[in-house]
C-alpha cells in the first residue's frame, strides 16, 4: 500500500520552536536565565511567571524575530523562586521543620502496582505520626507556659520575686489577687499554647488558599492504565485542597484539646482529692469524657480519608472543617471556666504530670515507626518491579525519615523546656524543672553526636581514598601526564566529594537507628528511676556517676544551644537576603511534595509550579503547533518531569525533555521509588517524544537517570560531561577553566548540541488542507501520530 501523501501547506510561516527554561534550587533572575538585561513578563504574577527577551515577545508565529532570521528556538524562562524564598517571613518556616520531614516520609513508600491495603495503611501510619508531632509541639508549649511558668515559678515566692512580671500571679502578693489561685494561673497561661495553635491554623489556611487552590488543567490527562506506573500524572495529584482542609481541622482540634487536657487534668486531680467538692468532681469527669470523645473524633478524621488523586476533588467537607475546631474551642473555653473556679486550699506543688504525657507521646511514636517499618518491608518485598537495589535503605527510607522527624520534634520540645527552666530558675535549686524524660533525652544527645562524628570520620577517610584513586582517572581522562598535581588534586577532590551524596542512605540509617535506640533507653531510664540521670547514678561507681552528670550537663547545654541557633538562624534570615536564599534551597528540596501527612508543614510549591508549566506547555503547543523543549536544571528538572506527566498524549508527543544536573533518579528515584522509580521513569521516557540528560562526575546533586534508549538515541544519558572543559590552557580555552560542578551547564557546548538534536527530532503540527468555504479549519494530530497511522496502513 502506498504511503498517504502529506497535505500541502502553502502560505504559512514556519512553525515556531520554544525552549522553556526552568531554574533549579536557590532561584535566579529572568535576566540571568535569558542572558539579556531586557526581559518582559509574558504571563504570571509577582510570585511565579514566564519571561521572554524583549525582542522575542512576538516571535511565536513568525519564522524570523525582530532583528533578522532565527536559527535557534525562542527561549522562555519560568521563574518560581519566590514560591519558596520570596520574603523574610518564610524564614520562620524553619520552626515547621519536623512537620515537613514527616510529610516527606509519606512519599517515600516502596513502589506498589495498585492501591492495596498495605499502601493505605502506610499512609495512615504516617498521618498518625504527624498528628503526634502536633500534640508534641503544643504539649511543649503547655509545659513552658503552664507548668514551668504558671505552676512552678509563679507558685514559688523566690522565683516569682526574681521575675517582676509574674508578681501579680504569686500567692505571696499582699491580700491575694484574683489570678493567684493555681487554676486561674493555668487558665491565663493557656493563652500561649492556644495562640500557637491559632497561628499554625492561620499560616496553614493562608498558604492553603494560595497553593492548594491552584487547579491543574481540566480533564483527565491520561487513562489509568497508561499512567499506572506513577501517580504524578493523575488529575488530582497536585490538587490536595480537600485533604489539607480536613487535616488542618483535625490538627487544630488536636492542639486545642491538648491545651484543654493540660489545664483540665490539673484541676480534676485536685477535685478528686479527699474532701474535694462533689459538684466540681462530677463536672471534671464530664469534661474529661468530652475531651476523650473529641480526641477519638479527631483521630477518626485523620484515619478516615487519605488523598484523592484519580479525580479532581473540589469538595471541601465544610461542615467538618468548621465544626470540629469550633467544638474543640468550646471544650477549651468550658475547661478554662472549670479550672478557674475558686478552690480553697489549692496550692501548686511539684510539677504537672508532664512525664506521663511526654512518655505516652514518645512510646506511641516509637510504636508507629516500628509498624511503619513492617508495612514498608512488606511493600518492598511485594513490589512487582523492585528498583534493582537502588531504593534507599531497601524501602525503609520512610520509617527512617519519620524517626528523624519525631527526634527533631523531641529536640525542639526539650530545648525550649530546658532553656526556659534555666532562665526562670536561675541557680536551678528552687524549681522541680522540666519532666524527667526530657532531661534523659537531652543526656543521650552527646552519645548520638559521638556516633555521628565517628561516621563522619569514616566517610571522610573514604572520600580521601577515593580522591587518590580519582587522580589516576583524571590524568587518564584528560591525557595529562604528568600534568599539574595541584590541579589534578582539585578535580579529583571535586569528584570524590560529589560521591558523598550517594552515602546519604547510610547517614540516615545510622542516625535513625541510633536515635531510636537512645530514645528507647531514655524512656526506660526515665520511668524506671523517676529521677534525672545524675540523681539516678548517685549510688553507682564514681565513673558512672561522673559520666551521667557530664552527659546531663552537656546534653542540656547542647539542646538549648541548638534551639537558640535554630531561632537565631531564622531571625538572621528574616533580615539577610543571602541567608534567606540558603533557607529557600532547603524548602526547594523539602517542600516539593503535597501536604499529605501534616497540614502545618510548609506549603507545596509544586502545586502552583506544576499547573503553571502544564498550562503553558499545553496552551502554547495547541496555539502554535510548534516544537517545545522544556529544559530543566536541578530541581527544575523534577518540576519539568512532573509537568510532562500532566500533559495529554497529543501534547506530550510534541514536547522534548532536556534535563541537566538532575536529581530525578539519584535522589528522587532512590528516596521516592513509588513515584520516580525505574517503572515511572521508563513510562515517562516512552510517553514523551524524546528525553536527554546531562550530568557531570563533579556534580554532587545531578546524576544519570539510568534508562536504556529508544529511537531517540542509544540511551537517555549522555556520557559524563568534562569538568573542567579543558585541563590546562588550550586554543579554545586560553585561560584556566574552572570546575563548575552543579552550575553553568549551558556553558558546555554539549548543551546546545543536545538541544538542537531534540528540536530536529520534534516535528511541528501539520494542519489539514483548507476546508470548504464557510467551514472551520481543524488542526490534525502531531506528525509523529500521523506517521504512526501511515506506517500501520502501509
Amino acid at each position: 500500500m502506498e504511503r498517504a501523501q502529506e497535505p500541502a501547506v502553502t502560505g504559512r510561516p514556519p512553525a515556531a520552536a520554544l525552549e522553556l527554561l526552568v531554574h533549579g534550587v536557590g532561584g535566579t533572575t529572568p535576566e540571568k536565565m535569558l542572558n539579556d538585561p531586557r526581559t518582559v513578563r509574558i504571563t504570571g504574577d509577582d510570585t511565579a511567571a514566564v519571561f521572554r527577551r524583549a525582542d522575542d515577545v512576538d516571535a511565536d508565529h513568525a519564522g524570523t524575530a525582530t532583528g533578522g532570521p532565527r536559527d535557534r528556538p525562542v527561549p522562555e524562562a519560568y521563574v518560581w523562586c519566590n514560591l519558596t524564598s520570596g520574603n523574610g517571613t518564610r524564614a520562620l518556616w524553619l520552626l515547621l521543620l519536623p512537620f515537613m520531614v514527616v510529610n516527606l516520609a509519606h512519599w517515600m513508600r516502596p513502589a506498589a502496582r495498585e492501591r492495596t491495603r498495605a499502601v493505605r495503611l502506610y499512609g495512615l501510619l504516617v498521618r498518625l505520626a504527624g498528628l503526634t508531632l502536633t500534640v508534641l509541639l503544643v504539649a511543649a508549649a503547655c509545659e513552658v507556659a503552664l507548668d514551668l511558668t504558671a505552676w512552678q515559678c509563679a507558685g514559688t515566692s523566690s522565683c516569682a520575686g526574681r521575675h517582676s512580671w509574674l508578681g501579680f500571679l504569686s500567692p505571696a502578693v499582699r491580700d491575694g489577687g484574683w489570678w493567684t489561685t493555681p487554676g486561674r494561673r493555668l487558665a491565663l497561661a493557656a493563652v500561649v499554647p492556644t495562640a500557637l495553635t491559632a497561628l499554625l491554623w492561620y499560616l496553614s489556611h493562608r498558604t492553603w488558599r494560595a497553593y492548594e487552590s491552584q487547579e491543574p488543567p481540566n480533564g483527565r490527562p491520561e487513562p489509568e492504565d497508561v499512567l499506572g506506573h506513577t501517580a504524578l500524572g493523575r488529575p488530582g495529584f497536585w490538587y490536595g485542597r480537600r485533604l489539607v482542609a480536613r487535616l488542618r481541622a483535625a490538627h487544630t482540634a488536636a492542639g486545642l484539646l491538648t491545651v484543654a487536657a493540660a489545664v483540665g487534668t490539673a484541676a480534676a486531680r485536685q477535685d478528686r482529692a479527699p474532701g474535694g467538692p462533689a459538684l466540681l468532681d462530677v463536672l471534671g469527669r464530664l469534661l474529661e469524657a468530652a475531651l476523650a470523645a473529641g480526641a477519638v473524633a479527631t483521630v477518626w478524621v485523620v484515619c478516615r480519608r487519605g488523598r484523592s488523586e484519580r479525580r479532581l476533588d473540589r469538595a471541601l467537607d465544610a461542615h467538618l472543617v468548621r465544626r470540629l475546631p469550633l467544638a474543640a474551642l468550646v471544650l477549651l473555653a468550658l475547661t478554662l471556666v472549670y479550672a478557674g473556679w475558686h478552690r480553697p486550699g489549692w496550692e501548686s506543688d511539684g510539677r504537672l504530670p508532664g512525664d506521663t504525657t511526654f512518655g505516652a507521646i514518645t512510646l506511641l511514636q516509637g510504636a508507629l515507626v516500628i509498624a511503619l517499618a513492617v508495612v514498608a518491608s512488606v511493600l518492598y518485598r511485594r513490589s512487582a518491579r523492585a528498583p534493582e537495589g537502588r531504593a534507599a535503605l531497601r524501602g525503609l527510607g520512610g520509617p527512617a525519615v519519620a524517626t528523624l522527624a519525631c527526634a527533631l520534634g523531641g529536640v525542639m520540645s526539650g530545648g525550649v523546656s530546658q532553656r526556659v527552666s534555666d532562665w526562670l530558675d536561675g541557680t536551678g535549686t528552687s524549681l522541680p524543672g522540666p519532666p524527667v524524660l526530657l532531661t534523659w533525652q537531652a543526656s543521650v544527645i552527646p552519645v548520638l553526636l559521638i556516633v555521628l562524628l565517628v561516621l563522619g570520620g569514616l566517610l571522610g577517610r573514604s572520600a580521601w581514598r577515593l580522591t587518590r584513586a580519582e587522580r589516576v582517572a583524571v590524568a587518564r581522562d584528560y591525557g595529562a601526564e604528568p600534568g599539574d598535581p595541584a590541579h589534578t588534586q582539585r578535580i579529583a577532590r571535586a569528584r570524590a566529594l560529589a560521591t558523598l551524596t550517594d552515602r546519604a542512605p547510610l547517614l540516615v540509617a545510622v542516625t535513625a537507628a541510633t536515635t531510636l535506640l537512645l530514645g528507647a533507653g531514655a524512656l526506660v531510664g526515665a520511668f524506671a528511676t523517676g529521677r534525672t540521670p545524675g540523681r539516678a547514678a548517685e549510688g553507682a561507681h564514681a565513673f558512672v556517676r561522673g559520666a551521667a552528670e557530664t552527659g546531663q550537663a552537656i546534653g542540656s547545654w547542647l539542646i538549648g544551644l541548638g534551639f537558640i541557633l535554630f531561632v537565631t538562624w531564622g531571625r538572621r534570615a528574616y533580615k539577610d537576603a543571602s541567608a534567606r536564599r540558603t533557607i529557600g534551597i532547603l524548602w526547594d528540596v523539602g517542600t516539593f511534595w503535597p501536604r499529605a501527612a501534616h497540614p502545618f508543614s510548609p506549603p507545596c510549591y509544586a502545586e502552583r509550579a506544576v499547573p503553571d508549566l502544564t498550562w503553558r506547555m499545553a496552551t502554547w503547543t495547541r496555539a502554535t503547533g510548534g516544537r517545545l523543549v522544556i529544559s530543566g536544571h536541578s530541581q527544575g528538572s523534577v518540576l519539568a518531569a512532573a509537568a510532562a506527566w500532566q500533559l495529554t498524549a497529543a501534547d506530550r508527543k510534541r514536547v522534548a525533555l532536556l534535563t541537566y544536573g538532575s536529581p530525578i533518579e539519584r535522589l528522587y528515584g532512590r528516596w521516592f521509588p513509588a513515584h520516580f522509580g525505574p517503572a515511572a521513569l521508563s513510562a515517562l521516557h516512552e510517553d514523551i517524544d524524546c528525553w536527554r540528560n546531562l550530568y557531570r562526575l563533579t556534580d554532587p546533586i545531578g546524576g544519570p537517570v539510568r534508562l536504556s534508549g529508544d529511537s531517540c538515541g542509544p540511551e537517555v544519558d549522555r556520557p559524563p560531561l568534562a569538568d573542567p572543559l579543558a585541563y590546562g590552557r588550550t586554543e579554545d580555552h586560553p585561560l584556566p577553566a574552572p570546575v563548575l560542578g552543579h552550575s553553568d551547564y549551558q556553558a558546555d557546548p554539549a548543551f546546545a548540541e543536545e538541544r538542537e538534536l531534540l528540536l530536529a527530532r520534534l516535528r511541528p503540527e501539520v494542519p489539514v488542507q483548507r476546508a470548504q468555504a464557510g467551514e472551520p479549519e481543524r488542526p490534525r494530530a502531531g506528525v509523529a501520530e500521523a506517521e504512526g497511522d501511515r506506517s500501520a496502513s502501509g
